[in-house]
């Protein structure tokens, strides 16, 4: 970059401020008909427990496949084969927040009518890490929503296994959207 595009570029962001208390969950693509709204989820009951745990430990890898889910599903998940529509970082932040964002981020997910999405929870060296103590806990909560069909590590790109990809169930209207396009088609 040469002086003229650097002062360019300095006048350009002259009033540019930073972003303060940025959301630690993205969202990637907005839902398709509407802007995304926030759930009040304070009239939501979090059902997710916090009771005893058994930590996994970091040679079980994180997968569950809700039955009668076709293993093809599973393998292209495992593979990241499906884009990823929104993501959720809980690194470094204690249980009971992770356990907040996660319930959040499933309802808003839910809402705005996504599939695939991919959380970060990090890995510890150590069975008793944090990082694994969340880890542990989200192989816990994720079975716990009834919207959630399968999740699995994520590839190396997305973050190993600090990371697990989670499909969720489709949408009735994106069930209606879908019947609708294979309709056309057989006519």
């Amino acid at each position: 970059m040469n002086l003229d595009d650097k002062s360019l570029f300095l006048d350009a962001m002259e009033d540019v401020k930073p972003l303060k208390n940025c959301a630690s969950s993205q969202w990637l693509k907005p839902a398709k008909d509407k802007a995304p709204q926030k759930i009040d989820t304070l009239q939501l009951d979090n059902f997710l427990t916090t009771d005893y745990l058994d930590v996994l430990p970091l040679a079980t890898p994180l997968e569950f496949r809700r039955e009668g889910l076709q293993t093809g599903v599973l393998d292209k998940l495992r593979l990241g084969k499906y884009s990823q529509e929104a993501s959720l970082n809980l690194l470094r932040q204690p249980v009971e927040q992770c356990r907040q964002m996660l319930f959040a981020y499933i309802q808003q997910a839910k809402q705005d009518g996504l599939r695939n999405l991919l959380i970060v929870h990090g890995k510890g060296r150590e069975d008793r890490s944090h990082a694994n103590v969340v880890r542990s806990y989200l192989a816990r909560w994720l079975p716990e929503f009834e919207e959630v069909q399968a999740f699995c590590c994520a590839m190396p790109h997305h973050g190993g296994s600090g990371a697990c990809y989670v499909a969720l169930k489709k949408s009735p209207q994106a069930k209606l959207d879908n019947w609708e396009r294979h309709a056309k088609r057989s006519r």
